[in-house]
């Protein structure tokens, strides 16, 4: 498994091309990709705040972009929860705190191209 970071998700289901080439082969090459809970949480927060714009209402996109067979959204266990708290010196946004323990947590390398995250655990990163 592979967990991707909201922004690679989105760059991802958007076919993008601020997506590094790393990243996409990552992304195709994958049998099994988790989504955090806390990335659906985003999406809608940036597309309600209106610094997201979708090609389609919030629910029909969530609905395609966890579509691929592939994907398993993965809630925030109280073991996430637990490990992202450890992480919050490191890394000041919640939702990078929880996307990453949500890795840690379930044994699977991040793809994001945050450098914080990058700093933080070398090894476990993607991008």
């Amino acid at each position: 498994m592979i967990v991707l970071d909201t922004h690679t998700w989105v760059w991802w289901r958007a076919a993008s091309r601020r997506l590094s080439h790393t990243a996409a082969r990552e992304v195709e090459r994958a049998t099994s990709i988790g989504i955090s809970t806390m990335s659906l949480w985003e999406v809608a927060r940036l597309e309600r705040a209106g610094r997201m714009v979708l090609d389609r209402g919030l629910l029909r996109w969530l609905s395609t972009a966890l579509a691929d067979d592939r994907i398993e959204v993965l809630p925030v266990s109280r073991e996430i929860a637990l490990t992202a708290a450890a992480v919050g010196g490191e890394v000041h946004d919640p939702t990078d705190q929880i996307i990453f323990a949500t890795a840690v947590e379930n044994d699977a390398m991040l793809v994001s191209r945050d450098q914080r995250l990058h700093d933080l655990a070398p090894t476990r990163l993607v991008w």
